[in-house]
């Protein structure tokens, strides 16, 4: 087995969810990532830990067959759940044999789907858990590059030294947290404003997102004006969507467009009252994530761009006295700020086209 493979169960283990003798946990995995499966067992045996495998969440094949024969109408799992409610750790590995193999299920339907299975979602979140890649030939292709090249590309984002890595986003969030008010500013096509204030900026450090690589928090709902055009794509529901633009009054989306798939981003922002505003705002911080891959979970975190998700709001990042946005979704979209672009926290510029103000040739 690829040294890298073990490596990287090792860090989950260790760093991320904190493997405990006794635990009880889930490896959510589809059937390409079977090796960091098989590397994650000899570290949960060693552990003493007690281990069970799926492809509940991550098994699409079998996932597309059921949503095409149902008839939209769901209930929550009783079994799932109960499996979530006596887990420990929850693991899932990101992998795909085909990344588009749930394109011909109707949207409606998966929104349906997803609302029905939030409580499991909301359970989910409340174990240690952990989200990372394993370097699919699919995935690679995606991204456009040779399987022994996103190999590389990454375990290179995955398998670093995490302590440096906080270390360094730890300037960002000191800057955020003593913030109020945010402005995204890139070219001529994204203006927009946000409070902050109250809401605590999270260190994202490869704990439950594996590569980590971020700084981010949650607007309060009510306060974001502006608008702003995502010009990077993203995958949902087994489509491309690109050039999404958002519009937003008194923290609502009143205005949405798209060039490809607008349908499909019409059905998230139609999921519930929750999905028309913003539940997240992160800068992306991890420069070993140096081109885009059609993964949110890697894209979201390059060093030059920001990224923001309507629907719901991770519960560390509302502040106590604040409102949380909920909501059935959680959509992440990205901006980049490479070129022409400028973050300012209460008008002060923290960031330059893609360069922060405490890296070297900064504001």
């Amino acid at each position: 087995m690829d040294p890298r493979i073990r490596e990287h169960a090792e860090i989950i283990a260790n760093h991320s969810v904190d493997l405990q003798e006794g635990d009880n946990v889930v490896v959510d995995a589809h059937p390409v990532a079977e090796d960091l499966a098989v590397a994650l067992h000899e570290v949960i045996g060693d552990r003493g830990a007690n281990p069970v495998t799926t492809s509940q969440r991550t098994g699409k094949r079998q996932q597309r067959a059921y949503l095409r024969a149902s008839d939209d109408e769901f209930e929550t799992p009783d079994h799932e759940l109960a499996l979530i409610e006596n887990t420990d750790v929850y693991i899932a590995i990101r992998a795909s044999d085909n990344v588009t193999q749930t394109s011909d299920v109707d949207p409606e339907t998966q929104a349906a789907h997803r609302q029905a299975h939030q409580p499991i979602l909301e359970e989910r979140l409340s174990t240690r858990w952990c989200l990372t890649q394993f370097p699919a030939p699919a995935n690679a292709q995606l991204a456009e590059m040779s399987t022994e090249a996103y190999e590389g590309f990454v375990w290179d984002a995955v398998n670093k030294d995490w302590e440096a890595q906080r270390d360094h986003q730890e300037n960002m969030v000191e800057l955020m947290d003593a913030g109020e008010e945010i402005r995204i500013v890139s070219g001529e096509t994204t203006d927009v404003t946000m409070s902050i204030d109250g809401n605590p900026t999270i260190n994202d450090h490869g704990e439950h997102n594996l590569p980590g690589g971020e700084v981010f928090t949650a607007p309060q709902p009510d306060s974001v004006e502006g608008e702003v055009l995502f010009d990077m794509p993203l995958y949902h529901q087994g489509r491309e969507i690109t050039d999404v633009y958002l519009e937003f009054e008194d923290g609502e989306v009143v205005s949405h467009s798209a060039a490809k798939n607008e349908d499909v981003l019409t059905n998230v922002l139609e999921t519930d009252d929750g999905a028309r505003r913003l539940g997240e705002l992160g800068i992306g911080m991890n420069r070993d994530i140096d081109r885009f891959t059609y993964n949110m979970l890697f894209d979201e975190k390059m060093g030059d761009t920001v990224h923001m998700a309507v629907g719901r709001a991770y519960d560390d990042t509302v502040g106590e006295d604040n409102e949380a946005n909920e909501s059935a979704v959680h959509v992440d979209m990205i901006v980049d700020m490479s070129e022409d672009s400028r973050i300012e926290i209460d008008g002060e510029v923290v960031q330059r086209d893609g360069t922060f103000r405490f890296e070297e040739g900064g504001v």
